[in-house]
């Protein structure tokens, strides 16, 4: 949790003045049995019989007055301490989810594919709740109780020092009990906040692929898979919430015995003539404290347990660093081709069949590269080295003579390309701001230009123009518009590298044909990754993959001679005569 403390530096101020304010209005709680037992010993004046016929009623006035003085004062207290807690508690948790989102930005695809987004999604919310109630809770009482308790007990001692032994032996039980189901909450909270999390992934894929799952009448599998992970997030929750709810009821029966056994030596002692009936009335409300704040203790341990289990998932996260490597490029490749691939291998997991082997090739500035093969063949992890956003695991990829990897090189590379992936992304706002990712500080006769240049233009003026609303993910256009707008946001950039990974899927031949033409003028480095031959035939240079190797590199007159591979594609496609099927 040592990574989660230093949230508290910007408040250590308010964290100390929160408990700082609770002990002030403990203070004055524990004066009030020692008020009471005044009123009754002194204030009433009770003679032998039982009656009370000497009553002070000046002094109990005084102290009435006495007792609301220290609710007013305790109350001020208390509002200024939860206000000090509050203010700590809500910084702290924005603190952790701005961070959080910091960090993951900054985590590499393989970071997030192997950890999860529906997990991340519990981190950044139900987890940093958690923490947020628990750390408001434990400023507000993690002092304030065991002050009480303990303080009930010393100034039971200097009311009557007999009744010290019964005090001591209920705080000593009492703290065990407490102790032991801490012992037992915390790992199971853990445990829970994970089935949290598959509850959270069924939830997600549900809502993002509810087309497929109706088009397949998939309902019911689904269902049933949602009550299994729910059921047993249930059971685990009332399981692990029955053993904190022993809590309270151990709490009351161990107070409660204790409170008999007072009674009962309180009243022996009160029949001797050894103590008087306001000291036994003190000393009951002195246990009947403790018992309220133990109580609030339990509870305290039970929220705080929670808190910490939640913390340390939180924590797993900040401490996480980015799985991509960066070097410091020592040796210089002056006068080489723009792009180079040079004998590059690759693996998402390690210890993993590797995705890419001994791929090389080189690629001139302005050219085209047409990436083509079968389903699981490579062609996006091939385009992905180009800007980092995976490893290789053996190999160079240089761009402008430079290994990608350079860490002085990182941030212009990404601003030198232009990505527009297989799934089109759009964001909730106006076309205007979707396209802006490309370039912040674009014109519109820019984003005009590159919306014309992806073949967007026409349809972007029936929406309205640039203004036009985009829904959330970009539920209000069609996939093949989605498609084009995301070129036309890659575009707005004049990227030197533009990389299009089968992001024309959804075009029609004409469309397709039209873009390819008019991206071919910009003189652009472009990479095309596509499984149709037509988005390819045209390329200046084609690399036919499969199983992860090149089995062949070339233009497409030269591959139509020299790859089996390369023919099969083209001929599932187009009849012998070059017409397409």
């Amino acid at each position: 949790m040592k990574t989660i403390l230093t949230y508290f530096k910007p408040y250590k101020w308010q964290s100390l003045l929160g408990p700082l304010f609770k002990l002030l209005e403990a203070t004055f709680e524990l004066l009030v049995p020692i008020v009471v037992s005044l009123i009754v010993d002194k204030g009433l004046g009770e003679n032998v019989n039982g009656a009370y016929p000497f009553a002070d009623t000046s002094f109990i006035v005084w102290m009435c007055v006495l007792l609301a003085g220290f609710g007013l004062v305790g109350l001020l207290f208390s509002v200024t301490a939860q206000y000090f807690a509050a203010r700590t508690a809500t910084g702290v948790s924005a603190g952790l989810r701005r961070d959080l989102f910091k960090k993951i930005q900054a985590l590499a695809y393989k970071d997030i594919d192997k950890m999860g987004a529906s997990t991340m999604l519990t981190r950044m919310t139900s987890d940093v709740d958690r923490l947020q109630s628990g750390v408001n809770l434990f400023l507000r009482l993690f002092l304030r109780s065991p002050f009480i308790v303990f303080g009930a007990m010393i100034v039971a001692c200097i009311v009557d020092p007999h009744s010290f032994g019964v005090f001591a032996v209920a705080i000593v039980v009492l703290a065990i009990v407490v102790y032991a189901v801490m012992f037992a909450c915390m790992p199971l909270y853990k445990k829970t906040q994970g089935q949290l999390d598959k509850v959270l992934l069924s939830t997600r894929e549900n809502l993002t692929g509810v087309r497929v799952i109706r088009a397949f009448c998939q309902e019911d599998s689904e269902q049933v898979l949602f009550d299994e992970r729910n059921e047993t997030l249930n059971k685990n929750k009332k399981f692990v919430g029955a053993i904190a709810a022993i809590t309270n009821p151990l709490t009351y029966v161990f107070i409660n015995l204790a409170i008999i056994a007072l009674l009962w030596t309180g009243a022996i002692r009160v029949d001797n003539g050894a103590l008087s009936q306001g000291k036994v009335l003190a000393l009951y409300n002195l246990m009947g404290q403790i018992l309220i704040e133990l109580i609030k203790l339990a509870n305290l341990i039970v929220t705080v347990t929670k808190a910490a289990a939640c913390g340390s998932r939180i924590e797993s996260v900040l401490k996480m660093q980015p799985s991509l490597t960066l070097v410091k490029q020592t040796n210089s490749f002056e006068n080489e081709p723009f792009v180079v691939f040079d004998n590059v291998s690759m693996r998402y997991i390690d210890g993993a069949d590797e995705a890419l082997t001994n791929i090389s090739f080189t690629v001139e500035c302005g050219e085209t590269i047409g990436v083509i093969g079968g389903t699981g063949s490579g062609k996006s992890s091939l385009v992905n080295l180009i800007p980092h956003f995976y490893d290789v695991s053996g190999g160079q990829v240089r761009v402008d003579g430079r290994d990608v990897r350079d860490e002085e090189m990182q941030y212009r590379l990404r601003n030198r390309i232009g990505v527009v992936p297989q799934k089109a992304v759009l964001f909730k706002g106006t076309i205007r701001e979707n396209l802006l990712w490309g370039k912040a500080d674009a014109t519109d006769e820019e984003l005009t230009a590159a919306a014309k240049i992806a073949q967007a233009d026409e349809f972007i003026k029936e929406k309205g123009g640039l203004d036009a609303l985009v829904e959330q993910g970009g539920k209000n256009f069609s996939g093949g518009q989605k498609q084009r707008l995301t070129i036309a946001r890659a575009l707005a950039r004049d990227p030197e590298i533009l990389i299009l990974d089968d992001s024309s899927s959804a075009l029609d031949y004409a469309t397709d044909a039209a873009l390819r033409k008019a991206i071919k003028e910009l003189k652009t480095t472009t990479f095309i990754v596509s499984q149709r031959a037509s988005s390819v035939r045209d390329a200046d240079k084609i690399i036919v993959l499969d199983d992860g190797k090149a089995v062949g590199i070339g233009t497409h007159e030269t591959l139509m001679e020299s790859c089996e591979i390369y023919r099969e594609i083209y001929f599932s496609q187009y009849e012998e005569g070059g017409k397409a099927i």
